[in-house]
């Protein structure tokens, strides 16, 4: 069979990129040339254009020159110094010339020559920058030059030197200076019409500076004999230097000069030299190859208007002049030499990046080619993936392709915004199920259902029951009112459409959010800026209700939640003021510690510090550990109060010393009554009285040790207990049962041990059988070996739960608690972990009962309830720790001791951290961040907030 020959296919996606590149490099070669050439046009022009500004700007500054010292000129050819005969009276119009030389610092110097030969003149000493009199006295400031002539015709010449203050500092007569004001151009310039006269620039005859000279006859003057010539001599020597200020390039050389060639100014490489200036008449020429090629281009051409291109010292050069119009007789033009290289670095750099951009477009726009072209190339592949997409959500709108491109594109763009409404709806459903809380979740809404929409603005109510009003939640640029009154929580939708018709204005679309019960939570309000507003399909407006249903359910969900977190943080609260509210003695620390715990991990998340360094804490954390400081002593509610707040050793239910008082009364009366009877039998009455006096002192002395013994300390002496017992072994007759009036755990504790028949002698102090309580069924499971025991504990369980023997009270070596009754109080850190873990906590909460439950462990491992060491408890835990220990110290609402002071509670921190009870990293961190001091300014006495020296508790 004979198969049909396939022509050589070209890829299109190659086509298309090799096209696009192609005449993408064509356009860039002809736009990059033809911009080569404008931007070197528009240079040429703008040099051109400058070298015009620049003569308008020498005119300028010619005219600010010689105006102001002609208007001086003016007012001088009227002063009486005109018609001075003397020197003194010459003199006396100094202040007058004074003034006009230093009026401007162009003049160089202000003089009047007169008919008979005489000459009066004054100079600045010091001139365009430089000094002209170096011999002249120190702090000189004027020079007055003066030369007067006789009858006969002998000329006198003086010099006189003044200071600022134009007093006189030093007079001199020169011998060398011969000078005759009516040979001089300025004077025969000075003509009877009155007008000012200006001379060409020349060289002046004593400082040999270039300038000008201004001169004018004496106003009414009537022939040319018989008047005096003022003169003012104004300096050009600045030219030069706003000549180099206004360069457009490094080396741009530019000079001012007359029809002769001789500069009046010039900058350039030789500016110093070339061009300077000698006693001569004029100034000397250039010697300066550009400006001279320049000139001689020029005087070639018919126009000065024209910019020349010519080479010299082996350089391209632009050249052109323009002419000067202040100083017309004197033909002056500005000449200027651009090297080529500098005038056109811009054009040539912009060169560069108009070829690199260029460059790095033709590349992308091979590969955008490439890329365009393989998607156009494949439109049925394309096509095919978007309807299998599709198909799994389930649409079966059928589709169909034909082979032409454009149809294939409108199918392209139709399947894709198919595709941008499933992935709306899918951000939507993200949005609903995400949120972690209610405001959060309503940004979230809104910002969906407003996309899905193709709107901008839009605004969600919440309905407040309490008030009957809709309150605003989230608001997107619309800017409504915070409530819309008038809406009650039976109202149907229409009644609270209404309500918000009335508030509102614009062309909003409303949807009522309704819960799963069909009660009003509140209301979306969508603002249609884009789009027909007045015809809203019902299509918009079934899926703007669906999609405020779901809204309404993951609200409603959401409050919930956050309802049952507001309950659950209330019943923690309730919890701990329970605690704190159970015992007058420990009230507030519940409240205080977690206060003082997470400022000290705000403090050891931001530290960079080692062990500080990597930890840190997210959300749940901060939370978890949150719970963790309010609940790390809720097992104190089931400690026995009058365990907790003991606060002398025979204090049950109340303070037993009152028995034991009763007692010494009964043994204080026996004596009487011995002493009575003694006295009836016939002995001797002061014998009787003196044994019964002995023997009742020694009761009260004896009642007072026991009552000492009873108010605990910091420590009790074998002395002391020993006398205690010996105390205890006094007797006493007890004449009623103590088996009467007894409740029934009082007569279980009694069973199997006899009744002693009364009148029964008993001991003063005793521990008897009814002190003790068994564990029975009620021990708790702290042992290792315990089965039970699943949590860890490690702790000496006391033989008896309760011990209220007086003798085993009062014998107390410390404090005031005894060891059945410091293990009860131990045993609320076991009841807060039992407590806690019987909790069905989620779990994002689940390490709670272990935080709670270790602020009194030890870093050497001798703490309790599991004897953790340091290996064992993270950061948060030993932060726990020294929270708890601090507040400890410094509550003022012990019973059992004061609250210390700063000073005092860092010393027994520190000697803590020494015995490794707390950890010593996070101890430090608590007294160099000032944690400590905030949290007492914010809770302890004033008293109690003393000077600490911090470095005395860092190592």
């Amino acid at each position: 069979m004979r198969r049909n020959r396939q022509s050589a296919q070209v890829s299109l996606a190659f086509l298309i990129a090799s096209t696009i590149t192609l005449g993408m490099l064509a356009l860039t070669i002809v736009l990059v040339s033809q911009s080569f050439r404008g931007m070197e046009s528009a240079k040429i022009t703008a040099a051109s254009a400058t070298a015009r500004q620049l003569a308008v700007s020498v005119d300028d500054r010619i005219r600010a020159i010689t105006d102001p010292p002609s208007t001086a000129l003016a007012v001088l050819s009227h002063d009486p110094l005109a018609i001075a005969d003397t020197l003194q009276q010459r003199l006396v119009r100094l202040p007058v010339v004074a003034d006009i030389l230093d009026s401007s610092d162009i003049v160089s110097a202000v003089y009047a020559g007169y008919a008979n030969g005489d000459f009066f003149l004054l100079r600045k000493i010091r001139s365009s920058g430089a000094m002209q009199f170096p011999d002249a006295p120190t702090n000189a400031q004027y020079l007055l030059q003066s030369i007067t002539r006789a009858a006969n015709g002998k000329s006198q010449s003086v010099w006189h030197f003044y200071d600022a203050s134009r007093i006189l500092l030093e007079s001199r007569t020169p011998s060398d200076y011969h000078f005759d004001p009516r040979d001089r151009g300025w004077y025969e310039l000075a003509d009877v019409s009155g007008n000012t006269k200006l001379t060409a620039p020349y060289v002046f005859f004593t400082t040999g500076e270039t300038g000008l000279t201004l001169s004018r006859r004496q106003a009414g003057a009537k022939g040319m004999d018989g008047n005096t010539v003022f003169g003012i001599d104004v300096t050009v020597t600045d030219l030069g230097t706003q000549l180099a200020e206004l360069r457009q390039t490094p080396g741009t050389r530019i000079a001012i000069v007359n029809t002769e060639g001789s500069s009046l100014a010039y900058t350039g490489p030789d500016a110093t030299n070339s061009g300077t200036t000698s006693n001569t008449a004029k100034p000397q020429g250039l010697n300066d190859g550009a400006i001279n090629a320049v000139l001689e281009s020029d005087s070639k051409q018919a126009t000065s208007e024209l910019v020349n291109r010519f080479t010299t010292e082996n350089r391209d050069w632009y050249g052109m002049t323009e002419p000067l119009e202040s100083l017309d007789q004197e033909n002056l033009k500005i000449a200027v030499a651009i090297p080529a290289d500098e005038l056109l670095a811009d054009v040539w750099a912009a060169l560069t990046r108009q070829t690199i951009l260029a460059s790095a477009i033709a590349l992308l726009l091979l590969v955008i080619g490439w890329f365009l072209g393989r998607r156009v190339g494949r439109p049925l592949e394309l096509l095919t993936r978007r309807v299998g997409a599709l198909s799994r959500f389930r649409f079966d709108t059928s589709v169909s392709v034909d082979s032409h491109i454009r149809e294939a594109r409108q199918l392209s763009v139709a399947l894709d915004d198919m595709a941008s409404t499933i992935r709306s709806f899918q951000s939507i459903a993200t949005a609903l199920n995400r949120g972690q809380d209610l405001d959060s979740l309503l940004q979230d809404i809104l910002e969906q259902i407003v996309h899905i929409l193709g709107q901008t603005r839009g605004a969600i109510y919440l309905m407040s029951r309490q008030s009957s009003e809709l309150r605003l939640s989230v608001d997107r640029d619309i800017h409504p009112p915070e409530t819309i009154t008038g809406v009650n929580a039976k109202d149907d939708d229409n009644d609270v459409i209404r309500a918000l018709r009335n508030a509102l204005s614009g062309h909003p679309v409303f949807a009522i959010l309704r819960n799963r019960r069909k009660q009003l939570i509140g209301a979306l309000v969508i603002e249609m800026e884009h789009g027909e507003h007045t015809h809203l399909s019902d299509d918009l407006i079934v899926f703007v209700d669906e999609i405020a249903g779901s809204a309404a359910v993951a609200i409603e969900t959401r409050e919930l939640i956050e309802s049952q977190q507001a309950l659950l943080e209330g019943i923690i609260r309730l919890v701990a003021n329970a605690i704190d509210a159970k015992s007058p003695y420990t009230g507030g620390h519940c409240d205080r510690v977690p206060k003082l715990a997470q400022m000290m991990v705000d403090e050891a998340i931001q530290s960079p510090a080692e062990p500080f360094a990597n930890f840190t804490m997210n959300d749940d954390e901060r939370y978890e550990f949150h719970l963790a400081a309010w609940l790390h002593d809720c097992g104190k509610i089931t400690s026995p109060e009058h365990v907790v707040d003991k606060a002398v050793k025979l204090e049950t239910i109340y303070n037993r010393i009152h028995e034991i008082r009763t007692r010494f009364e009964v043994l204080h009366r026996d004596a009487e009554i011995r002493c009575l009877k003694r006295q009836l039998a016939g002995e001797s009455s002061q014998q009787a009285e003196t044994d019964r006096d002995r023997e009742q002192e020694e009761l009260q002395e004896a009642f007072r040790a026991v009552a000492n013994a009873n108010t605990g300390g910091e420590f009790m002496s074998e002395d002391n207990i020993e006398h205690i017992r010996q105390i205890g072994q006094r007797t006493w007759v007890r004449h009623f049962s103590d088996r009467l009036g007894l409740s029934g755990d009082e007569k279980q504790v009694l069973t199997g041990t006899p009744e002693q028949t009364p009148p029964a002698t008993e001991s003063l102090l005793a521990d008897k059988p009814g002190h003790l309580r068994p564990w029975g069924a009620h021990k708790p499971p702290v042992t290792k070996d315990d089965p039970r025991n699943r949590w860890g504990f490690d702790m000496t369980l006391p033989e008896h739960a309760v011990n209220q023997g007086e003798l085993h009270n009062l014998t107390v070596a410390k404090g005031t608690l005894t060891p059945e009754e410091r293990f009860r109080i131990n045993d609320h850190i076991v009841q807060t972990i039992c407590m806690l873990d019987a909790l069905p906590l989620p779990d994002r909460l689940a390490n709670v009962p272990h935080l709670a439950g270790t602020h009194h462990e030890r870093m050497d491992g001798q703490g309790y309830p599991c004897r953790l060491n340091a290996d064992d408890m993270g950061i948060p835990e030993r932060i726990m720790a020294v929270a708890d220990i601090f507040e400890a110290l410094t509550a003022v609402d012990r019973p059992y001791k004061e609250g210390k002071t700063l000073t005092e509670s860092l010393t027994i921190m520190q000697r803590m951290v020494d015995e490794e009870h707390i950890d010593r990293a996070v101890f430090e961190l608590f007294v160099r961040s000032g944690v400590y001091r905030r949290y007492a300014e914010q809770h302890l006495r004033p008293e109690q907030i003393d000077a600490v020296n911090e470095e005395r508790f860092l190592t």
